[in-house]
C-alpha cells in the first residue's frame, strides 16, 4: 500500500481521482486546498490491482521449448511471404521475446523486456486493423485497444497467446 499526492486545479480533480480509481484499488480519496488557494492537493491511498491476466506460467504451460521457437521464428520470417498467418508469426514471436524476457535479470525494464513490449504491441496493432470480430484476435476479454492491454502490452499478449495454445 502507498499514498498518492497530487496537487491540480480544482476542476481536474474528479477526473485524476476516476482515473486513480480505474489504475489501483483506492481509498476514500482526500481533498484539500493549497496555501495559495488557487489549486488542491489530493492524498489518496492505493495499492495495485491484482492482475487479471494470465500467468507466464499458465500463458506458456504447454508452449514448445524456447529452442523449438527460435526456430520456427526463423523460419517463420521467410514463410511469411508464402501464406504463414502474419498474426500468428507475430503472436509467437512476441510470445518467444516475452519467454526469453522473463529469464533475464531485468524481467522488465531489460533489453528483452523491452523487445517483448515492442513485438506485443505490433501484435496489438494487427489485432486493431483485423477489427473487434471474432476472426479479429482470439477473443480475449480485453480487447487491443482496452485502456489494460494498452498498458499491458505483456498482459494482453499473455492473453491471446494462451487462448490461441488452447486452440492449436
Amino acid at each position: 500500500m502507498f499514498e498518492i499526492r497530487i496537487i491540480c486545479n480544482p476542476t481536474e480533480a474528479p477526473e485524476i481521482a476516476k482515473a486513480l480509481a480505474e489504475t489501483f484499488t483506492t481509498g476514500a480519496v482526500r481533498r484539500h486546498p493549497t496555501r495559495d488557494g488557487e489549486r488542491v492537493r489530493l492524498y489518496v491511498t492505493a495499492e495495485q490491482q491484482p492482475s487479471h491476466w494470465p500467468t507466464p506460467e499458465a500463458a506458456y504451460a504447454t508452449a514448445p521449448s524456447i529452442i523449438s521457437e527460435i526456430g520456427w521464428t526463423a523460419r517463420g520470417v521467410r514463410d511469411c511471404l508464402h501464406g504463414i498467418q502474419v498474426r500468428e508469426f507475430w503472436l509467437r514471436k512476441a510470445a518467444l521475446l516475452d519467454r526469453i524476457a522473463l529469464t533475464d535479470d531485468d524481467p522488465v525494464s531489460g533489453d528483452a523486456a523491452t523487445l517483448a513490449v515492442e513485438a506485443a504491441r505490433r501484435l496489438m496493432e494487427i489485432d486493431n486493423a483485423a477489427g473487434l470480430g471474432p476472426n479479429g484476435y482470439a477473443d480475449g476479454p480485453y480487447t487491443p485497444d482496452h485502456p489494460d492491454s494498452i498498458r499491458e502490452p505483456r498482459g494482453y499478449l499473455r492473453q491471446e497467446y494462451a487462448l490461441w495454445n488452447r486452440h492449436h
